[in-house]
This record gives C-alpha cells, sequence and structure tokens, in this order.
C-alpha cells in the first residue's frame, strides 16, 4: 500500500486519516468534507466527478485502488487519495483474491471508524454487495454519516436476468437507507418510484459525465485504422467495452455479416472484454472466426486500458450500441466526446441521447435485420458524408448537456441541502442556475 500525502499509518498497517483537521489537510477553503467511495474501479467516472468536485472546493477523501491512482490525483491539495483496496489484477489465486477483498472490508471499518467527513458518497457497492447494502449501510449510519448513493443501475438483477427476492429486498434497503440518490434518467427516478417505494423528493436526476480519462491527441482517423490494420476507405463499425449478455453483441455480429455479404468495404472493430460469460462468449467468438481470420473483423478481448482508447474510437466511423437492456451507457458519451455518431438500441434511456440523423440513429432491440438496415441508413446519410464536419457538433452537443462541470454543482448543491448549509448553498445555486440545462441540437 501506497503511503499519501495528509495520512500516517498507524502500527496495524491501516492508513488512519485522523489527528489532521479537514480544514488544515485539505486548505482553508475547503467548505464540505466528503468520502467518496468508489468501489476500487471505474475510472473514468471517478476522475470525473472528483476533479469537477474539488475545483468547486469539497475537500475529498476517496477511498480508491491501484486502478484509480491518478497522478492529477497527487497534485490536488484538496484531495486525499486513500488506496485502501489496492491491486485489483484478476490473475491471483482465488484465496488471494478472498484475502484483498476481506483486508479491503477491515481497513474500510476502520477508516469510517476515523473519518472526519460527515457525508459519504458511495459510487459503487464493493464485492459482497447484500453486505454492503445492509450491514455496512447501518454501520456508517450508527457512526452518524449522511450516506449519498449514486445509482448507475436501479436493479442490475433484471438487466442480467439473475433478479431473486433477496435481490430486491437488499435493494430497497440500500434505498431506504440512504439519505440522497442520484440518478442519471428520470426513467430511472419513476423506477425507483414505483418498484422500490423511494420518495422522490430523495432523488436527483443527475446527467451522466462525459468521459474525460481517456487521452483526445492529434491522431487522425485514417492514421488509427492504419494502426488497426484496416484500410482508410472502410466503412467501419465499433463495438465498445466489456462484453457481456445485456450488450447484445450477438446482434450485431449477425447483421454484420449479412452487410458483409453485401458491402465488402466494411469492417467491424469488437474492443472488449469477456465479462465473466464464457458460455456467451465463446459461441459468438466461434462465428467470427473466419472474419477475424479475412481481417473483416478486429477483436481484442481484453480490458483495453485508458491510455490505448483513442485508437479505437478514432478508427470507427459510427459506434454501435446493440443493448438488449440498459439503463444509461458510458461508452455512448465516450463516443460522442471524440465526435463519433451513435447508433443506438430503442431500450432504456437512450433515446432521449440520440438525435436521428444528427448524433445517430436508434433501431429496434434485439432485431439484426433492423439493424443492418439502419446502418445501412446511416453510410448513405448526409451524417456520415459530412462527417469530418459533423465531429465537433457532436462533441459540442454532448458537452452542453453532459459536462462534469455542470454534474459536479448539481451534486454539490445535493451536499449542501443535506448539510444544511444555507449561506453556501445560495452561491452554489447562482452557480447551477447560471449553466444551462437546455440541451441543443447541434
Amino acid at each position: 500500500m501506497k503511503q499519501d500525502r495528509n495520512i500516517r499509518k498507524d502500527q496495524t498497517g491501516v492508513q488512519d486519516p485522523g489527528g489532521v483537521p479537514v480544514s488544515e489537510a485539505h486548505g482553508s477553503g475547503a467548505e464540505i468534507a466528503v468520502s467518496l467511495l468508489t468501489g476500487g474501479g471505474d475510472r473514468p467516472y471517478v476522475f470525473g466527478l472528483a476533479t469537477s468536485l474539488i475545483s468547486k472546493g469539497i475537500a475529498l477523501e476517496l477511498i480508491g485502488s491501484d486502478e484509480l491512482d491518478f497522478p492529477q490525483f497527487r497534485v490536488q491539495p484538496n484531495l486525499t487519495f486513500l488506496n485502501l483496496r489496492g491491486s485489483l489484477r484478476p490473475d491471483v489465486s482465488f484465496l488471494r483474491k478472498i484475502f484483498r477483498v476481506l483486508m479491503y472490508y477491515a481497513r474500510l471499518i476502520r477508516y469510517v471508524s476515523l473519518a472526519r467527513p460527515k457525508l459519504f458518497h458511495i459510487l459503487w457497492n464493493n464485492k459482497f454487495e447484500f453486505f454492503d447494502r445492509t450491514l455496512l449501510m447501518l454501520y456508517y449510519q450508527f457512526l452518524g454519516k449522511n450516506t449519498v448513493l449514486t445509482v448507475h443501475n436501479v436493479n442490475a438483477g433484471t438487466r442480467d436476468l439473475q433478479d431473486s427476492f433477496l435481490n430486491r429486498l437488499t435493494l430497497r434497503i440500500q434505498y431506504r437507507l440512504s439519505q440522497h440518490i442520484f440518478v442519471h434518467t428520470e426513467k430511472m427516478k419513476r423506477e425507483l418510484i414505483e418498484q422500490f417505494g423511494v420518495h422522490g423528493a430523495s432523488v436527483s436526476v443527475i446527467p451522466f459525465g462525459i468521459n474525460n480519462a481517456i487521452p483526445h491527441t492529434t491522431l487522425a482517423p485514417d492514421e488509427a485504422k492504419k494502426t488497426l490494420g484496416l484500410q482508410a476507405s472502410t466503412k467501419t463499425l465499433l463495438f465498445f467495452g466489456n462484453i457481456t449478455p445485456y450488450k447484445g453483441l450477438e446482434h450485431l455480429v449477425v447483421a454484420f455479416q449479412r452487410l458483409l455479404g453485401k458491402h465488402g468495404d466494411y469492417s467491424l472493430i469488437i474492443a472488449g472484454k469477456p465479462d465473466n460469460c464464457s458460455e456467451y462468449w465463446a459461441p459468438i467468438r466461434e462465428a467470427i472466426d473466419e472474419d477475424v481470420k479475412h481481417g473483416s473483423i478486429v477483436v481484442r478481448a481484453e480490458h483495453i486500458p485508458d491510455e490505448e482508447a483513442e485508437v479505437y474510437f478514432k478508427a470507427a466511423d459510427v459506434l454501435i450500441l446493440p443493448y438488449r437492456h440498459v439503463y444509461q451507457s458510458g461508452v455512448l458519451f465516450t463516443g460522442y466526446n471524440f465526435g463519433l455518431p451513435v447508433l443506438a438500441a430503442d431500450v432504456g434511456s437512450l433515446k432521449d441521447e440520440i438525435v436521428e440523423g444528427k448524433t445517430g440513429f436508434l433501431f429496434k432491440a434485439e432485431n439484426p435485420d433492423d439493424l443492418a438496415k439502419v446502418i445501412e441508413q446511416y453510410f448513405a446519410s448526409d451524417l456520415y458524408a459530412d462527417l469530418n464536419n459533423r465531429r465537433p457538433e457532436i462533441i459540442a452537443y454532448a458537452r452542453e448537456g453532459h459536462s462534469w462541470d455542470m454534474v459536479g454543482q448539481m451534486t454539490v448543491s445535493a451536499y449542501v441541502g443535506l448539510l444544511q448549509l444555507p449561506d453556501l448553498g445560495k452561491s452554489l445555486n447562482r452557480d447551477v442556475s447560471s449553466t444551462s440545462l437546455d440541451v441543443k441540437t447541434p
């Protein structure tokens, strides 16, 4: 475990943030102290939110892992990075993994007992979700912590076809024990109210922030295609992100292979790690084997580091989201941040983010025929024909409605309400009201 600034270790080896007043550890300008509990992952969201919060004077204690140890965090005066989770490397024994998780829980429980912030913001639960949703939430309350929960998926069990009574019960408990909940869409808010009995006043809809953790260099699309062994003239589709059944990759493969029989200038990039779904991935991998050998499909079936992601988004002419079920997609906004149009299945709230003919097109979920039709429609459209000029418009559209500055302002405003800081609240309300929430089409 790394030694971090403003943190001392006691003889047990657990980092102890106690003994250093928040005003001293983070600078006298900090108005609110917050513990940000990340679960150890989701680099893009953690980076975007954390940098926005500290820019607004929040004194942040970020509970993270090796994966979240950004160099930029080490020079921020209002941020204390606590690497309680350590390594997340998968290439270790099962017993080693169990030991790492148990040690993390021990460190977390001790940290909570010593932490000075009264406000705990939970971005993700940890490995043992039922424990996190119940006993850990009660522990936070016993120690007088106000808990804010970001809900990225209202009920992932439904999405993954693994729902159960126990899953719904523990979700209901966590939602009821949270003082405030953040969701990304109005549809998610309605589901919390209707299916889990959450009070509407306890829920804030905050847009999903754009992925600003991926480097954005001067790499040109033609150079990116060449890097991946593709011709500059090839019409290139991209599937990016973890491979898992709810994302419907098999429907994209069927649609692509049908198109390939009609058009020889199509290619498909599949970049992402199969997420504990070998039975799902194996037949897909077998189905595309010949296309991979012939160079029509490029596959990188592993985790794509942030510093290597740019080449895939730059090489693509369009991003495909063939999802069966989803609440919101961070990959969509990553694509937009590169000015990449998106073809998305009409599920969840994706249609609210697609401006037909301007930023992309919609197609029927789980329908390869309709997907193939829409892919052809896109490549025959003015959007594709004028793509170089449209890219800046797509970027501007996304940044207007999903900037981290806006997300940070809305988040801090909710913090203020929980901590009852009226003077600061008036200032932040002025900041929020001065930020346009009306998203215009490009």
